[in-house]
């Protein structure tokens, strides 16, 4: 099977990549000018260079593919720009599905994201059938790949064979730029994560929603979503299973959502607007953290034979990794 891969150079593509060659597929890999290659080190597969954001420079890399796994995305909680993400998350992924059927793509595998749920402040555990409507994704990213998720149904309803996977928040290594998520880690290696929010998350090992992804090119049900979870846990848990691991003292102090927001409101103004950084919190973050983002990966399960394992064994790996490269001490 000879598959076109986008989002290969960053963090859930990678091992994305890894997986599809472990199962002999030929990979065609987009790349951008200014993307850094070290993802790729060993990983069989042909280049294209080209960006979401220019949709045509990717057309030619389609022709001969029996399948497009899409991974790419701008992941970011706080951007200059607004324009830029949404060019590049909807807009690119509504082009690319377009030339996909032109290029008569039998499979497409869209990398949507549990940010599409709507979750609630009880931590009540969500899944596909949940309803959620645009009014409840708050911030840019969260509606971006909302609208994009919807392009992607969009084209199953109109008989375009797509599939919808949804990774809650993966961990592991190679986790390069860091994600938000890698963030969290770095933070708290480098003693910079003095006090922690009422929150939760679903923490799910990067390795295995690589494995649903290469599942889904021949299990998953066109216009289905699947959520990729693994373990459902309270940010003050994560933190004391990275205290578990590293000997660090986990944080004792809850902030409570007031004061989160207002450090936040001034980290945006101050560091992003004035110094034209990007700020250590944002408001999107912390109205995120009001609700619990706990969800179940059942139809997962049952369709494409996805395994919930425990996710200790993946933040270990993710650690190792951040300290091997001097992200940390």
């Amino acid at each position: 099977m000879k598959v076109f891969l986008t989002g290969a150079t960053g963090f859930i593509g990678h091992h994305v990549a890894r997986a599809l060659a472990a199962e002999g597929a030929q990979l065609r890999l987009l790349v951008r000018k200014s993307s850094n290659l070290a993802n790729l080190e060993g990983i069989p597969g042909e280049t294209h260079v080209g960006d979401l954001s220019e949709p045509e420079s990717i057309r030619s890399a389609l022709s001969g593919c029996d399948a497009v796994v899409h991974v790419a995305a701008d992941y970011r909680l706080w951007i200059r720009d607004p324009k830029a993400m949404y060019r590049a998350n909807v807009d690119g992924t509504r082009e690319l599905l377009r030339m996909a059927r032109e290029a008569k793509v039998k499979r497409v595998v869209y990398t949507s994201s549990v940010a599409t749920m709507h979750f609630r402040m009880d931590g009540l555990v969500i899944n596909e059938d949940t309803p959620v409507s645009l009014s409840d994704m708050v911030g840019h990213y969260k509606r971006s790949k909302f609208l994009a998720e919807r392009e992607a149904i969009a084209a199953a309803q109109a008989s375009q064979q797509v599939i919808i996977l949804n990774p809650t928040t993966p961990i592991g290594p190679n986790d390069a730029k860091p994600t938000p998520t890698g963030r969290i880690f770095v933070d708290f290696l480098n003693g910079k994560f003095p006090a922690y929010m009422d929150t939760g998350l679903n923490l799910v090992d990067v390795a295995e929603v690589a494995r649903a992804h290469v599942a889904a090119l021949t299990k998953g049900q066109p216009g289905h979503r699947y959520i990729l979870g693994g373990e459902n846990l309270t940010l003050k848990q994560i933190l004391d299973k990275m205290s578990a691991i590293t000997g660090i003292p986990s944080p004792t102090v809850r902030i409570p959502f007031a004061v989160a927001a207002t450090y936040a409101f001034f980290e945006e103004w101050i560091t992003g607007r004035i110094r034209g950084r990007e700020p250590r919190a944002t408001l999107a973050e912390v109205r995120m953290g009001r609700k619990k983002m706990y969800a179940s990966s059942a139809h997962a399960q049952q369709e494409l034979r996805f395994r919930i394992v425990p996710v200790y064994p993946a933040m270990r790996a993710a650690i190792e990794w951040f300290r091997a490269h001097g992200y940390a001490p």
